[in-house]
């Protein structure tokens, strides 16, 4: 499957430009502000919104660099769906890894 800019970014998530590979896309509208995923973040790439989404919560988000493609955030997430990590082999285009 071809994952265009505009499949991959959505308004409901918080990363609205392609980044540079890895990233990870939080869903503002899953997301119900548990902290976990940036509590676990080795590289400190995710933090937390003063913004509150639709359903009344405060939700995380990806800084906009420096992500390593673990992981760890997407398995420490208690909500399906909300986390998704990109990752790019060199010689091919950009695919979901986890979600």
């Amino acid at each position: 499957m071809n994952l265009t800019e505009e499949t991959l970014m959505t308004d409901a998530h918080t990363t609205k430009t392609p980044p540079t590979l890895p990233w990870v896309d939080v869903s503002s509208r899953l997301c119900k502000g548990c902290d976990f995923c940036v509590q676990a973040c080795p590289p400190d790439v995710l933090g937390f919104s003063t913004d509150i989404n639709e359903r009344g919560y405060r939700y995380s988000f990806y800084k906009g660099d420096g992500c390593t493609g673990c992981g760890i955030c997407f398995y420490n997430c208690p909500e399906p769906g909300a986390i998704v990590v990109y990752r790019r082999p060199s010689d091919k285009k950009p695919r979901k890894v986890l979600s």
